[in-house]
């Protein structure tokens, strides 16, 4: 049997994605419990026809059917508004029931149960968690079925009620999917932004430090020899923060923090340099150097450079202003410690377990970092197979970077 029907849309255009009520139809025709609730509804009450629509005022679109009559109604499909029950079902916030149209004294001699050949019928309302109305539960038959039961017609009214349930808590989850898929996607775009402007800018900036370098051995007056250490001071901590950013960026894309160990490594001569580096820069401060490395380490010099690089430039920023800074390395059974201690208020116990983590800085901190710093540190120690712990107290505060000694 084959439902005349006056369609403004149909299944074509729901497959086209490009139906009015798209969104509606794709809930229901992707739900599995809706797909039961209909299955389950013609065992119930042996009617060959379920379905669930969307009805407004002046529309009936088809969202989910199960058919065994061959009404040929499909997703999307829709039929005019006036030649259905739910029309009625809509509008009065009642079921419209009946077992036998030829014998219900409300319903015998209708013309739309005439001109669909419907003998038995129900239609129950949907509506939302808000209270607005969704559509309806819908099971046909031609030949009588017993559904007028108050077991069977309260079974219509929990399916109703469920598949509503069931509309909200599917748009939140989609709601939910989306954004965390936008906010993937977001991050994505941020981190990758991040890893090209630190490659960009990393050029310029080592090209700066070189001319500035040059300038040093040139004969300077006074105020030019103070402003050529101040540019270089600049330069220095430009050269942290995109070293950070691009570790950082590697990271998050999937590349994470690879070191290159050597044996022997030259780790004195590292440490050494970036020590005499921040003394140049930061002349206000006295940082001073203690070096008791006495057997050989293995290790990436050049990262564990930059660790005490950041430990450093870390203690400058945070520490108190021209306080002295101590840096102190040394070796026992359990390998090397690099600390660099700095004068400052303590830190709290709850602060230091989140230190370590990227973009955190101290609550009304100055300077102008990127809070990677300490979290780059980290890292690199980790990758060494090692650690980086902070103690502090009685006006100091120590960070220390262990390592095995062969890593």
């Amino acid at each position: 049997m084959t439902v005349p029907t006056t369609r403004m849309q149909d299944h074509q255009a729901f497959l086209g994605g490009n139906h009015d009520f798209q969104a509606d139809i794709e809930l229901i025709a992707g739900s599995e419990t809706v797909s039961v609730i209909l299955e389950t509804v013609r065992l119930a009450t042996g009617m060959r026809f379920a379905a669930v629509s969307r009805v407004t005022a002046d529309r009936w679109v088809a969202c989910r059917t199960s058919d065994d009559i061959s009404f040929n109604l499909a997703s999307g499909d829709e039929i005019a508004i006036g030649s259905t029950f739910c029309q009625t079902a809509r509008d009065t916030g009642e079921p419209v029931v009946f077992d036998d149209v030829n014998t219900d004294e409300a319903f015998v001699d209708h013309p739309i149960a005439r001109q669909f050949n419907i003998v038995s019928y129900v239609s129950i309302p949907i509506y939302r968690d808000d209270g607005s109305f969704f559509g309806t539960l819908c099971g046909i038959d031609i030949v009588p079925r017993r559904v007028k039961r108050p077991r069977v017609q309260a079974m219509f009214r929990m399916f109703a009620d469920l598949i509503g349930r069931s509309l909200d808590t599917e748009m939140r989850l989609e709601a939910q999917e989306q954004l965390v898929e936008h906010e993937r996607r977001l991050a994505a775009a941020r981190e990758e932004f991040v890893a090209i402007l630190g490659h960009d800018l990393r050029n310029p900036v080592t090209a700066f430090g070189a001319g500035l370098r040059q300038l040093r051995g040139e004969a300077l007056s006074d105020r030019a020899e103070q402003t050529v250490a101040l540019m270089r001071a600049a330069v220095l901590r430009m050269e942290d923060l995109i070293g950070n950013m691009l570790i950082h960026a590697k990271q998050r894309l999937g590349g994470g923090i690879s070191v290159s160990v050597v044996a022997d490594a030259p780790i004195r001569q590292a440490i050494s340099q970036v020590v005499e580096e921040v003394r140049i820069a930061h002349p206000a401060h006295e940082v001073s150097l203690d070096l008791e490395i006495d057997r050989p380490v293995s290790c990436d010099a050049p990262r564990v450079a930059q660790a005490v690089s950041n430990l450093l430039a870390n203690a400058v920023q945070h520490g108190r202003e021209g306080g002295p800074i101590r840096v102190a390395a040394f070796c026992d059974d359990a390998g090397m410690t690099i600390a660099v201690t700095n004068a400052g208020p303590a830190v709290s116990d709850d602060f230091a377990q989140k230190l370590f983590e990227p973009f955190r800085r101290a609550a009304g901190s100055g300077g102008d970092g990127l809070g990677l710093g300490l979290y780059i540190a980290s890292a690199i120690a980790t990758a060494h197979n090692g650690h980086l712990e902070v103690k502090s107290g009685e006006g100091e505060v120590t960070f220390s970077f262990r390592l095995p000694l062969f890593a």
